[in-house]
């Protein structure tokens, strides 16, 4: 997750305003139970995190969704496997029916970013208030808090609700392509998603958080057109396409500034096929992030304008294309109502702070559960963290019983509503 400054600083001023306010007593059974899960979520944690299960392991995925699944139907849900619309990654789905009249959806993801062996090299471990493990709080830790909180509120015999669906997929870290249409068709039939991504460890972020925001991805790939030749004998009679890419990347690197609601990085590049020949081909591929809706398509034009617009090497051609992946996180103004029902439940502990951070550049299943805008979807209410696809990821252990405070006490306020 990425967050700026400025942005912080906008999420303490308000949380510290909310916070302010004359904060009601905890539940004080919730808060017990809480307490007393801690321990098993500690042991869940560990237990999944030593199930490796990156984007390409197949076999670690499914060891995944068959710890998932034992643990759901364990609490009496209704499980089933849903297969992805393309690649190997299976997608849990559990539903309960209860008493009630909302429907309300949990989602969190099983793949992480590390490679097969990683805990070789990054073993589990516990150093004071962090437990550290590859993938331990993207996205390991929302899931131990949705496991835990459910656990929680079946034994006070919870069923304030019409449907509740629990779904895990496995391949968020790679874009959710086999995944992304089901989570959207899904969310659509549900009054609100709460979405299990971490929040930002309070060594980084100072007091815990809510994301309102996150950014939808795309890619885009330019693409030269040259002529080959001898690049001894006859250079001259060669079109080089990657001297070309290389002045039509200088050209495009800051057009995204120019269309609102856009970011571009060109991240990769390949030109040729022998050292002794004038490239007749060459391409590169650009990381996307928009933070509105069609900003992807009119960064491809304005991209494609500016390739235009003139060339180093005559008779080439330059061709830009788009792909759009995850759409933009956008909270409305329902889930708005709900992140600051979270920060007058978060204040009833001891008037805990909590921050809600306007959005990051990184990108969330949220964005497809709220594509259509018919579900009101909230980001964000795993475990503390920090380290997120990186060396010595982890998750703060004192975080623990606040977020399983948090998730059971929204879930029991949304099902009164």
């Amino acid at each position: 997750m990425q967050f700026s400054l400025r942005r912080l600083a906008i999420a303490i001023a308000a949380a510290t305003i909310c916070s302010a306010a004359t904060a009601a007593s905890p539940d004080a059974a919730l808060l017990g139970a809480a307490q007393s899960a801690q321990p098993a979520v500690v042991q869940s944690l560990k237990d999944m995190v030593s199930i490796e299960s990156g984007s390409a392991n197949a076999e670690g995925l499914a060891r995944m969704a068959d710890y998932t699944a034992k643990r759901l139907q364990a609490i009496g849900a209704k499980v089933e496997r849903i297969a992805p619309a393309k690649g190997h990654g299976p997608i849990v789905k559990a539903t309960l029916t209860g008493t009630g009249k909302r429907k309300i959806m949990l989602i969190a993801h099983m793949d992480t970013v590390y490679p097969a062996g990683i805990l070789k090299t990054q073993p589990i471990r516990e150093d004071g208030n962090r437990l550290y493990g590859p993938g331990i709080a993207d996205d390991k830790g929302g899931i131990a808090v949705i496991l835990h909180s459910l656990e929680i509120l079946k034994a006070q015999g919870w069923k304030d609700y019409a449907q509740l669906t629990v779904l895990f997929n496995a391949d968020e870290e790679i874009g959710s392509d086999g995944s992304g249409e089901t989570i959207s068709s899904l969310a659509d039939q549900h009054d609100v998603v709460l979405s299990c991504e971490p929040n930002v460890a309070k060594a980084v972020a100072k007091s815990e958080s809510l994301l309102l925001g996150a950014a939808g991805t795309a890619s885009a790939t330019m693409h030269v057109k040259g002529r080959s030749s001898h690049a001894g004998a006859a250079p001259e009679l060669g079109r080089n396409a990657l001297l070309e890419l290389a002045y039509q990347l200088q050209q495009t690197r800051d057009v995204a500034k120019l269309v609102p609601g856009s970011q571009l990085n060109w991240t990769m590049a390949n030109a040729g096929v022998v050292g002794n020949q004038i490239p007749e081909s060459a391409s590169a591929f650009g990381d996307v992030r928009v933070t509105a809706n069609g900003a992807a398509q009119k960064l491809k034009v304005a991209l494609q304008e500016k390739a235009n617009a003139g060339h180093l090497i005559p008779d080439t051609q330059t061709t830009v294309t788009m792909e759009e992946g995850r759409p933009p996180y956008v909270a409305d103004a329902r889930a708005k109502d709900l992140a600051t029902r979270a920060q007058q439940v978060y204040a009833e502990l001891d008037g805990r702070t909590l921050l809600l951070m306007p959005g990051t550049g990184g990108a969330t299943d949220a964005g497809f559960a709220g594509r259509s805008g018919k579900a009101a979807v909230l980001e964000s209410f795993g475990l503390s963290g920090f380290g997120y696809h990186a060396r010595d990821e982890y998750v703060e252990l004192d975080s623990i019983v606040p977020r399983l405070y948090l998730m059971t006490r929204m879930l029991q306020e949304i099902g009164k509503e």
